[in-house]
């Protein structure tokens, strides 16, 4: 099959054409930098024409407000251009547990993007990623000041994004699930506690303090962003820090 990886230059989507060429398919990436907009519409006619399937991979540069006029666009665009170049498979990337943090606006924006393309007319399939392991330094710099880091307890199922890739990757060659497949890692861990382990192991002299009330994980109640029932993904943390 042909496929259109629209954000296929990134993190998760470089992987994913590689992991779909790997399987005998075509997997062309398509972002920025070959010419492709999502917001505006450009290229998008000539990136999906002819593709059985696309793989929305595109992320808002902000996950503020403006993340809900991001992806209301992006998808339009797409389904548009999608719908005219008659792809039969239309595959996003979403969060576990993301409909049940409407505080946080970039959560309330990826529920949207979900909802537009289960309204849409073209067949579907949506992959719910816990957090993944990349981005754990990110979200310790967020509450860093000079030697603390303050982070809350918030349960945490960091999966690897090469799991994630093989994940999307194995949903878009198979046949539209018109529904979500989740994906999460093998091990839960309080965010804090999470934070001591990956500066223990980077020999990081950082202090992590528990703060209830610290970055955006505190918006976050309960365990809402793991999922014991998700598919589990192989690589533990500990052989991802190693």
């Amino acid at each position: 099959m042909k496929f259109a990886v629209i954000g296929g230059t990134g993190l998760i989507g470089s992987q994913v054409v590689k992991n779909l060429n790997a399987a005998g398919h075509e997997a062309v990436p398509h972002s920025h930098s070959t010419g492709v907009d999502v917001i505006s519409g450009k290229g998008l006619d000539e990136a999906l024409a002819g593709a059985d399937g696309i793989v929305n991979l595109t992320n808002s540069p902000t996950f503020d407000e403006t993340s809900l006029t991001f992806f209301q666009t992006s998808m339009d665009n797409l389904l548009t251009a999608a719908q005219k170049g008659g792809v039969g498979h239309f595959v996003i990337l979403s969060i576990v547990g993301a409909e049940l943090v409407p505080e946080l606006d970039y959560y309330r924006a990826k529920v949207l993007q979900e909802n537009i393309l289960a309204a849409g007319p073209i067949p579907y399939s949506i992959v719910r990623a816990t957090q993944f392991m990349e981005f754990i330094d990110a979200v310790l710099s967020w509450t860093t000041d000079g030697d603390t880091v303050r982070l809350p307890a918030t349960p945490i199922q960091p999966i690897a994004a090469k799991d994630v890739a093989a994940a999307v990757a194995e949903v878009a060659a198979g046949a539209p699930l018109n529904g979500v497949r989740k994906i999460a890692g093998p091990e839960i861990f309080a965010l804090d506690e999470l934070g001591r382990i990956t500066l223990s192991y980077q020999g990081d002299n950082r202090t992590v303090v528990t703060d209830p009330t610290a970055g955006m994980f505190a918006a976050v109640k309960g365990d809402v962003l793991t999922d014991k029932d998700a598919h589990l993904a192989p690589t533990r943390y500990a052989d991802w820090l190693s």
